[in-house]
């Protein structure tokens, strides 16, 4: 096996073993490199102490000194340089809590969660694989290094990310790994939110988001995200759904773009569809209001995950309106723009075809056409620059106070109801029609 080196780790590696001392690209860069992969960063482990690698280098980083990590700098790119190590006991499920040194790469190589991660390479020993690394990246799966039920006591996340790897990967996990998966899922509350909503984005954003099953099934869900486990227990008893409401979901996770803020609308779209559904004489479920209801569950299960302000805002206003569906006149679709709000557009139309794609096929073509159709209107108007947006108005606060309007509240009402009449007719969108209608408004004020 030979993997390519970017230069600057060759020369980190070099340097390190013309002192004496053995030193290897490790873990993930070394897995990317043979599953022809790039590597997002490169990792190095070594024998040598953490003084004696700041000692080689001229500009190094302490970025965790305490476990033997630092970060060589390059140029402008870091390079994270670790002293082979053995972690002491995890009494908290999360981290070591002693970390002791050791001149031996088995050892190191040892305490890491799964055996495609535990694989070393350099240019003078070739490729060190002490766990069947390579046999597993060949056969697709996920294993543990040692005994399944240990790495998982060590650091609970590791459940997660043995999904997250399968989802990124393609592979299947192991029966020992995912057996040890579901007899310790509830240990996973130990993990703080930030860690598991880092892996959570990771897994939706792959090319696997169907993996979300393997979530719910091994229990994992239930812990951080019950919501979830809710969906995937409430059919839908409708012409227009084959699948139960997390089915549907998992579906339309797989039917939109791997992109961040569309995978997590997709995953909450019908969030709230357990809690609104009902059925009705004939044995036909209902979910009335659960596009409003859903948003704010969104909200309040994003903020649980600790996700930023900006995301849940997002994700939440694309939640709110993915069912929407106005008349498909222009004066309508003005009105709907508005009331959603530009920043809805056009992530909306992925939305709403990715939540199409994923129901029965009921009407399923004509429901697309209306989709093209919208987006059709919507393009029509972006190009003619038409406004749909306050900010647009061709006349402004400003321009009202020189007319005489009061600094305060009636400025604004005013504004509010010249952007009212311009969405009904865009038309009226010129300086000289506003002033004239503004003129008319503050009189009737006074």
């Amino acid at each position: 096996m030979n993997i390519v080196l970017p230069q600057d780790v060759i020369q980190i590696i070099e340097r390190l073993e013309s002192c004496g001392h053995e030193a290897y690209a490790v873990g993930g860069c070394v897995r990317d490199s043979i599953l022809g992969k790039e590597p997002a960063d490169w990792d190095i482990t070594t024998s040598a102490s953490p003084e004696d690698v700041k000692a080689l280098f001229t500009h190094t980083i302490d970025t965790g000194i305490a476990h033997g990590t630092v970060t060589i700098m390059c140029g402008k790119c870091g390079y994270e340089v670790t002293t082979y190590r053995i972690d002491g006991e995890y009494k908290d499920g999360r981290h070591p809590e002693s970390v002791a040194f050791t001149n031996l790469l088995s050892e190191d190589l040892r305490r890491r969660d799964f055996t495609i991660n535990a694989m070393a390479y350099n240019q003078t020993e070739g490729l060190v694989d002490l766990f069947g690394g390579m046999q597993d990246l060949q056969d697709g799966v996920i294993r543990c290094v040692g005994e399944a039920t240990e790495r998982f006591s060590e650091d609970a996340l590791r459940m997660l990310r043995a999904v997250r790897f399968a989802a990124q990967l393609g592979f299947s996990i192991e029966k020992a790994t995912y057996d040890a998966i579901c007899a310790l899922a509830p240990t996973i509350a130990r993990v703080s939110m930030e860690r598991i909503m880092v892996e959570l984005v990771k897994l939706l954003t792959s090319d696997h988001p169907e993996e979300m099953r393997t979530v719910y099934a091994c229990g994992l869900s239930a812990v951080f995200l019950p919501e979830f486990d809710a969906m995937m227990e409430t059919p839908q008893h409708t012409v227009h759904h084959q699948y139960s409401v997390g089915e549907h979901t998992i579906h339309a996770l797989m039917a939109v773009p791997a992109e961040r803020i569309l995978r997590l609308t997709m995953l909450f779209h019908d969030v709230a569809k357990p809690v609104c559904r009902t059925t009705d004489e004939a044995g036909n479920d209902h979910f009335y209001g659960h596009p409003e209801i859903g948003a704010e569950m969104t909200g309040q299960i994003l903020r649980r995950l600790k996700f930023d302000n900006d995301t849940i805002r997002s994700v939440k206003r694309l939640v709110r309106f993915h069912d929407m569906r106005p008349v498909l006149q222009e004066k309508n679709v003005r009105r709907s723009i508005v009331k959603m709000g530009l920043e809805s557009f056009p992530e909306i139309f992925a939305v709403k075809r990715a939540d199409t794609m994923a129901q029965s096929m009921y009407m399923r073509q004509q429901k697309l056409d209306a989709i093209d159709q919208f987006e059709a209107l919507y393009d029509r108007m972006i190009e003619k620059q038409v406004c749909v947006q306050k900010k647009d108005l061709a006349l402004n606060g400003k321009d009202l106070l020189e007319l005489g309007v009061p600094q305060g509240k009636k400025v604004g009402e005013i504004l509010d109801l010249l952007f009212a009449q311009v969405i009904e007719e865009p038309a009226k969108n010129t300086r000289e029609e506003l002033l004239t209608e503004a003129k008319r408004l503050a009189a009737i004020e006074k």
